[in-house]
């Protein structure tokens, strides 16, 4: 009987994974010789793994049903087995799709991807055969703009590399592929320009996740955290973002950027303070537009930061700094209220950001209505009992609004937990407090460093040539160089001909 019609008669069947005495561990599995028996008893009580096995053949495959493509595995392995072609096996292997696995550790990472593993004549080999769902491409919820394009990062990284690469058609965009989490074993892909992006800066990144000794990395904004120069600085030192378009920016720069398997956010390194002020729609716009929209930004931090503050600085200490005119109004507006200014500034803040956080867990129209009528009520009904000032209210109110135009939610996030500090300095030292929390603001941001570089650079230290494309955004034809953070050889950005 030939071979081709034995295998049609042959029924196909599922058998369940071989006992073993002692189940090995999965830092042992590179120890014993290529053996697929190894890398099926990594699976043992997987009741959701298929292992298959074609004895006649001496074929056997194991693979999630969860996690590959049907029509990939019924059209691509089980047609081409049930063809009677595995003695061309050797010859079909590059047109089939199939590649060959040198590890037993391989194999397993392999199974866990979604691939089809299979076993042949002592060899192993794999088809990739994910057919896991993925959401389709959407429009950013945190990074919304006006003008500009409207795709953002999906969880699946190959599509999250597609569109990087859509925008970036050079052959000079290198991408290095890492893993990390003992157990989640995430693909962590990092992308580059080559002769462009500092090498240096390159391999300490790569030694940083290399070093990650986690149990799990689910989420981008959890492994920046895991390789920060300083983690317990409330300061994010990684730029993470949504959008392809800011990715392939940050590339152009000579900056690199990370993509992390599951995760529909991207980090970008090196960074300094000032990238997170910045916005696509600075570019999109007019020069002097940009310029205008992005000095707003700077000026919109000093007020999130300090506004509360001084009016607490003021109303415990200083009087004299009132005008005249608005004096009578500010002590009318203390006389009902029982609290020190301190007290009453702390308890506002607070309901500030329990109506916001009220307004993100829950469902965007009620979340709006809750910001909208929560706030209105509460600080009408806040004064007329008697709780807080009038003054305060705005001083509070301003503060919010300034804290939500920078463009990064974590920066924005960092910049209002400082906030309560300046208050409590304010409260216990006045103008003097204030000026001793600037001051370690200062020194704290000019120690920062994001991936060894310096954080508060171009001002700290200077190069005046980054201002044209830091506190304003230049004409075009006036940003010709790459940031002095990035130390790349290929310093021209702008070639423009006149």
């Amino acid at each position: 009987m030939g071979l081709l019609s034995f295998v049609k008669k042959m029924t196909l069947k599922e058998e369940t994974l071989p006992a073993h005495k002692h189940p090995i561990s999965s830092s042992e599995i590179d120890i014993h010789p290529l053996d697929f028996s190894h890398v099926v008893e990594q699976f043992q009580n997987c009741e959701d793994l298929r292992y298959r096995h074609f004895k006649e053949l001496g074929i056997q495959l194991i693979y999630f049903d969860n996690l590959v493509d049907k029509q990939i595995l019924n059209e691509g392995i089980l047609d081409w087995i049930n063809k009677g072609k595995t003695q061309e096996l050797y010859r079909e292997i590059d047109s089939f799709g199939l590649k060959e696995i040198a590890s037993n550790k391989q194999a397993v990472i392999d199974v866990l991807n979604g691939d089809v593993v299979l076993s042949f004549e002592d060899r192993i080999f794999s088809l990739q055969a994910g057919g896991a769902e993925n959401r389709s491409i959407e429009e950013s919820e945190t990074e919304s703009i006006i003008l500009g394009p409207h795709e953002s990062f999906i969880e699946s990284a190959d599509v999250n590399i597609a569109l990087i690469r859509k925008r970036l058609k050079s052959s000079h965009l290198k991408t290095i592929s890492l893993s990390a989490g003992e157990i989640t074993k995430t693909s962590i892909t990092i992308m580059y320009l080559e002769d462009i992006a500092p090498k240096e800066e390159l391999e300490y990144l790569k030694k940083r996740i290399n070093d990650i000794e986690y149990s799990g990395i689910l989420d981008t904004n959890i492994l920046v955290q895991m390789i920060d120069d300083q983690p317990l600085s409330p300061f994010p030192q990684f730029f993470t973002t949504e959008r392809p378009d800011v990715s392939a920016s940050k590339l152009l720069s000579g900056k690199m950027v990370g993509i992390v398997d599951g995760s529909p956010y991207v980090f970008c390194a090196p960074v300094s303070f000032f990238d997170f002020f910045q916005s696509v729609d600075d570019y999109s716009q007019r020069w002097i537009t940009g310029t205008f929209i992005r000095l707003l930004r700077m000026f919109a931090f000093v007020i999130t930061v300090a506004f509360t503050a001084i009016y607490v600085s003021v109303t415990t200490f200083h009087y004299e700094m009132v005008p005249q005119e608005l004096l009578p109004s500010l002590i009318e507006s203390r006389s009902k209220v029982p609290f020190p200014p301190l007290i009453e500034a702390i308890f506002l803040e607070l309901v500030i950001e329990l109506l916001r956080e009220a307004g993100a867990r829950l469902p965007t129209k009620i979340g709006q209505t809750i910001g909208i009528v929560g706030g209105i009520v509460i600080g009408q009904a806040a004064v007329e009992a008697g709780i807080t000032s009038n003054i305060l209210i705005i001083a509070v109110a301003v503060s919010a609004i300034s804290s939500f135009v920078i463009p990064s939610y974590v920066m924005s996030a960092s910049i209002r937990i400082v906030r309560f500090s300046f208050i409590l300095l304010a409260g216990f030292w006045g103008n003097m407090g204030l000026v001793f929390g600037l001051g370690l603001l200062v020194i704290h941001l000019t120690t920062l460093t994001s991936l060894k570089t310096p954080y508060m650079i171009p001002f700290s230290p200077t190069f005046f040539n980054d201002w044209l494309d830091t506190i304003i955004r230049a004409p075009y034809m006036l940003i010709k160089d790459r940031p002095e953070q990035i130390k790349t050889r290929n310093e021209m950005i702008n070639k423009m001909k006149k």
